[in-house]
């Protein structure tokens, strides 16, 4: 098998059944990949073989996404970047980088915050600022994702729509990974937002003393602006912009978002 396969499997954890898709050499550097929510490890589908060049790149499924077990629990960061270190020691990875996209930016900023002897840098993509302030404008803002079911199938249409502006238009197929993907989500399609929207993230950064790389994707209007409020409370941060991204970074920009990660993880060794 090439050592840049996917392989895909699952780990026996305190919630049940965690997935996983790995790529790359057991023995080279792990890497640690977080999705989005309502995704899934799918969303580092093309990014894992590239990391595989080089790390021990794993992407997991949240628990209530993907192929993970449903949570027992309300959705919570705490909680994930608990279930996220399991995942580690089931795979026998003592410290590892950890990359995170939107929610799973916040998980991996937690990650850091409470096990900073498991994570060896971290890289927030997309990654939100979540303060009082936040947590006010978005307890205004309607769901996203959350829609009524209906028997002519028009909710799908409407998840469609509901995305549509935020992805580029000559690229369906990125819009289909991502119904399919919130289609599988167990429990409450919209519960990873509301778990961010609950985070008291200013509680919590002032505890990261790693290197941080903050990737910021200039086309998508919910995270880009917080990339400086992020920098200014993470002293080892640099931003760094992909040009041409949107919301789906990771799954759009495969080459140049897993260029920018190699990149920086190698300049920490």
């Amino acid at each position: 098998m090439a050592p840049t396969s996917i392989r895909r499997g699952f780990a026996d954890l305190s919630v049940g059944q965690v997935h996983y898709a790995s790529a790359g050499a057991p023995d080279a550097p792990p890497v640690l990949l977080l999705h989005q929510s309502p995704r899934s490890w799918a969303e580092y589908r093309d990014v894992l073989p590239r990391l595989g060049e080089r790390f021990h790149a794993i992407a997991m499924d949240t628990v209530g996404f993907g192929d993970s077990a449903p949570p027992p629990w309300p959705p919570s960061i705490e909680r994930w970047a608990g279930v996220a270190v399991e995942l580690l020691d089931a795979l026998g990875v003592e410290r590892a980088h950890v990359v995170g996209h939107h929610t799973g930016g916040v998980i991996a900023l937690e990650m850091a915050a409470a096990f900073p002897s498991r994570v060896a840098s971290l890289v927030l993509s997309s990654t939100p600022y979540t303060d009082e302030a936040f947590r006010a404008a978005r307890a205004q803002r309607p769901p996203i994702d959350g829609v009524e079911r209906h028997g002519d199938g028009a909710h799908l249409q409407q998840m469609w729509q509901n995305r549509q502006g935020f992805y580029p238009p000559e690229r369906p197929e990125l819009l289909e990974a991502f119904v399919l993907d919130a289609l599988k989500a167990a429990g409450d399609v919209e519960g990873g937002h509301r778990a961010v929207a609950s985070y008291r993230m200013e509680e919590k950064i002032g505890r990261v003393k790693l290197p941080v790389l903050l990737i910021r994707a200039p086309q998508d209007p919910f995270a880009a602006a917080h990339a400086h409020e992020l920098a200014a409370h993470l002293p080892q941060a640099s931003i760094l912009d992909i040009e041409g991204a949107m919301v789906p970074l990771p799954d759009q920009l495969p080459g140049p978002f897993a260029e920018a990660v190699g990149r920086f993880i190698a300049a920490q060794r």
